[in-house]
């Protein structure tokens, strides 16, 4: 059974690490003087997107020379992303996205898999939620579903980030304890209401875009229908509850090009949106191609967003492929995610240069899988038959134990076929790097040939800890230009729409 519950005033609580921030209990931020320059704020999110991440699709893409749109932004710099471990304020040095997003989104660390909430499982309020009740316009996009991690840490509150929907579960909505057993429910009851629940009832956001319709149901839609959206396709049909799944119809892009303002909701895919290289290479008539692209959904958001409140807009907007691709170790399909992701980027900026009072910040919310580029002809460790040397023949006090001759760091032909774009790809014991031609590449070199310029290997099939880049562009961009937490961003957005600096508690 779903859990229909009332949304209760959102109260931030301290408690995460020191660098986090939390907002006064019932506290209404109060827009600035009318000196602020800053009316919108345009949050773009690469998940999982590193700053290897940005350098192969730029020389991909571009060539060495070349720059992508988020790299010809004015303000540069790196952020920390490292999260808490639950209950304490230990970090976490590896962040998942649910948490990394509490921290810009709320101002504070918390655990991995935390949506809305500190490391103690203390509801927190978000930046959109506090946006929404001093009446700026709000929007949430992003090429996941809706529900997940990244684009829920903005409208939604749950201990754990699988409490998606559409029905509850212990498992994906309580977490577990030391013995094995699952959590007291919290007296909280919206900590465990599905995500999509709460999107659909609480209106924080008044664009939200994305994929996700199988988290739906006929009730949500019209719980959302009533506070005045326009609901693109359809979620399902109320007297068919058991067949939702053969009665909702996805949204399309013609659905959401026919929408000239209000509120509106668009589920285009009842799972993540389709990858633009597989959407490029589907049949003209297959379903994926009535997808939006990222950058056309960032376009329609800010033209429904501007003008519809005389205070501002904020907008999230999440490439969210870029991670989710990295976790496959496919890099094809990430380099196009990330300038699908760029062009999202540029969309966004051409409004801010007409605008004038619009602030445009690129980041990520970690990096993915230990993304590398290496030398051209060379093989990854993965690929050898003994680790490289560990001995330096001129100073033997740098030697390390145990002592390692450089004959051998040879490669294996057991453990690789050839890189992994080419003959290899389908052997699972292929570690092989891919390559890809560059425009700097002589003609005719192609794709996954041992002639192509850019080499690219993973390190892993996960996150990592390192620090990712941050750009910004308008009004209050230099603020970013700097080494700061992913706690910081929270506040410094929140200084842009507001004026002042959050309350804490």
């Amino acid at each position: 059974m779903r859990r229909s519950v009332r949304i209760l005033t959102v109260v931030a609580t301290t408690g995460a690490l020191a660098a986090g921030t939390a907002v006064a209990a019932n506290s209404t931020p109060q827009q600035g003087s009318q000196d602020n320059k800053i009316r919108n704020v345009i949050y773009l999110v690469g998940d999982g997107m590193g700053r290897t991440h940005v350098t192969a699709a730029r020389e991909r893409y571009y060539g060495a020379s070349g720059k992508l749109n988020m790299e010809q932004l004015p303000n540069y710099g790196a952020v920390a992303t490292y999260a808490a471990e639950m209950g304490s304020d230990q970090p976490a040095l590896v962040t998942d996205s649910a948490s990394s997003a509490t921290a810009w989104s709320s101002g504070v660390k918390t655990y991995n898999a935390a949506i809305g909430v500190d490391a103690y499982e203390k509801k927190v309020a978000t930046l959109m939620e506090q946006a929404h009740e001093a009446g700026f316009a709000t929007g949430n996009v992003s090429t996941a579903e809706i529900t997940d991690a990244t684009p829920a840490a903005m409208f939604s509150h749950a201990l754990l980030r699988g409490c998606q929907g559409p029905v509850y579960s212990d498992a994906s909505c309580l977490p577990k304890k030391a013995d094995g057993t699952y959590e007291n429910k919290p007296a909280d009851q919206t900590l465990i209401t599905p995500i999509a629940e709460q999107i659909a009832r609480n209106g924080t956001a008044d664009v939200i875009l994305g994929g996700g319709l199988s988290r739906f149901e006929p009730d949500d839609q019209k719980a959302l229908q009533a506070q005045g959206y326009q609901v693109l396709g359809s979620f399902g049909d109320p007297a068919l509850p058991a067949q939702t799944a053969a009665s909702q119809k996805a949204a399309t892009k013609a659905d959401l090009e026919d929408v000239k303002s209000g509120k509106v909701v668009g589920l285009f895919n009842r799972g993540n949106l389709t990858v633009e290289q597989a959407k490029a290479q589907l049949p003209a008539d297959a379903p994926q191609k009535q997808e939006p692209t990222l950058a056309e959904m960032t376009k329609k958001s800010i033209s429904l967003l501007d003008g519809r409140s005389k205070k501002g807009f904020l907008l999230q907007v999440e490439g969210a492929q870029i991670d989710k691709r990295s976790h496959a170790n496919d890099a094809a399909q990430t380099l196009a995610e990330i300038k699908a992701f760029d062009d999202a980027v540029k969309a966004a900026v051409d409004f801010a240069k007409k605008d004038g009072h619009t602030l445009v910040v690129v980041t990520a919310d970690h990096e993915c899988a230990g993304f590398n580029i290496i030398e051209k002809g060379t093989f990854t460790n993965a690929e050898a038959a003994a680790p490289p040397a560990n001995t330096d023949a001129g100073n033997r006090a740098n030697d390390s134990t145990p002592s390692r001759s450089s004959s051998a760091n040879v490669k294996d032909p057991a453990r690789s076929s050839g890189i992994v774009n080419g003959s290899g790809a389908g052997d699972p014991k292929n570690f092989g790097p891919a390559t890809f031609r560059t425009p700097d590449d002589p003609a005719g070199v192609k794709d996954g040939s041992p002639e192509a310029s850019l080499w690219l290997s993973y390190l892993s099939g996960n996150h990592t800890g390192a620090d990712v880049p941050i750009y910004a562009y308008g009004p209050d961009g230099k603020r970013f230009a700097t080494s700061q937490n992913n706690t910081e961003l929270y506040g410094k957005m929140y200084r842009s729409l507001f004026g002042t600096a959050p309350r804490t508690s």
